[in-house]
């Protein structure tokens, strides 16, 4: 997991801190809204062709672990 989550640069020079692929100009969030809206692997691979299919299975490593967070309730 954690190489996988390595592919994962958040720099605040690049795209205004966004966590972001590789430290290229593409963000978790760039890939997020492409599988959101329904395309495919293949499709995001073949239009971003800098893009590897590992850095998909880390955005979404990424995004899953960003949601993990303990929900701690007050009384």
């Amino acid at each position: 997991m954690s190489e996988l989550l390595a592919r994962i640069t958040v720099d605040p020079q690049r795209m205004h801190g966004r966590p972001c692929i590789r430290d290229l100009r593409i963000t978790v969030a760039d890939v997020l809204g492409l599988l959101s809206a329904g395309q495919s692997r293949e499709s995001i691979l073949e239009d971003y062709p800098y893009l590897e299919d590992a850095d998909i299975d880390a955005v979404l490593a990424y995004a899953a672990r960003q949601l993990d967070h303990p929900i701690i309730a007050a009384k």
